[in-house]
């Protein structure tokens, strides 16, 4: 299938080329321009980027290690957790290394294969962490809604089949749209007014108008982006709905804490998605698109730690185990 999409596109953009007299000279490498700014602002944000990168992988490190040592969090809802930190571990990884090395780099080159290796990890382990959290949802629905019937309807296999569901259509959902952009043809020039590679600039810099490829392209991130954003929003309804009906006011008050937290998350992540890929028009200045990656590719993995696990009381108590920092308290 990928052979004839791939021959299809090529034969389609040669006949384009040749009916404009248009010179092939295909492009090796692309120009990432990253942030602007003279040499201490371009130090600022490399220690800031850093900064954030490494307490991200301190703390979803954390998580995974906690998951993994303490056999009281063995239950589905940890498990979950445990392999969303661990994908936001690689989430931010699939970008940041890269970008570090382009604002210290004097050409910030990235290569063609090299671009788009990028552009596939990184939209993949988005579309995985859209997943994730659909079905991270949907456990927290199942926990409140009926109690009664969690432990026979989340059990571990149910929950191992969706962990692995998550990881395996993630990256199953994205190869053809790349191979689509993959095989425009790029005659130069070849700078990206970016820090990673995305189709919007991409696009840009196709020889020829893509009109097809990219309604293709932004159709496929609308379904996407609001397939699971839809079950989030109806799990954490019904979510509300029965915390509503919890006679305690306490109750009511930790339920709220914890779904407001939860969709804090989900609202910074769906709505600077939404704002890049939904809408094919959108016509964002460069910097302000600069600005809405790194908020969804960086800003939100080192938060998720703290929204999610540290505010819990098991994971805070899990943590001072395996620290060897609880009191000897019975």
């Amino acid at each position: 299938m990928f052979i004839v999409i791939h021959s299809l596109v090529t034969s389609v953009s040669l006949t384009v080329l040749e009916s404009r007299n248009i010179t092939m000279h295909f492009v090796t490498e692309f120009v990432l321009l990253g942030f602007p700014g003279q040499r201490e602002m371009q130090n600022f944000f490399f220690s800031l980027i850093l900064v954030i990168y490494l307490l991200t992988l301190l703390g979803n490190g954390a998580i995974v290690c906690i998951v993994k040592w303490d056999k009281q969090l063995h239950t589905p809802m940890y498990i979950l957790l445990g392999n969303f930190a661990f994908l936001e571990i690689w989430y931010i990884s699939s970008t940041v290394p890269n970008m570090l090395v382009n604002i210290l780099s004097e050409t910030k080159t990235i290569s063609f294969t090299g671009c788009f290796l990028q552009f596939y990890f990184f939209f993949s382990l988005g579309t995985t962490e859209c997943f994730f959290l659909s079905v991270m949802a949907y456990d927290r629905f199942l926990a409140i809604c009926r109690p009664l019937h969690y432990p026979s309807i989340m059990t571990g296999k149910l929950c191992v089949i969706l962990v692995c569901v998550c990881w395996v259509s993630g990256f199953l959902c994205y190869p053809i749209p790349i191979i689509l952009i993959s095989q425009l043809p790029f005659c130069g020039p070849n700078i990206i007014d970016h820090f990673v590679c995305d189709p919007g600039p991409l696009f840009a810099l196709a020889c020829i108008p893509a009109p097809s490829t990219e309604l293709i392209c932004y159709t496929f991130n609308s379904v996407i982006i609001f397939g699971p954003f839809l079950s989030i929003m109806g799990s954490y309804t019904l979510v509300l709905r029965a915390v509503l009906r919890v006679p305690s006011d306490a109750g009511r008050t930790k339920a709220f804490s914890t779904c407001g937290s939860h969709l804090m998350v989900v609202s910074l992540f769906y709505g600077t998605l939404m704002v890049m890929y939904v809408s094919p028009t959108s016509g964002n200045p460069a910097g302000m698109q600069k600005v809405v990656t790194l908020v969804y590719s960086a800003v939100t993995p080192l938060l998720n730690p703290f929204i999610y696990s540290f505010r819990n009381k098991d994971m805070k108590n899990a943590l001072k185990k395996v620290l060897g920092l609880r009191s000897n308290q019975n």
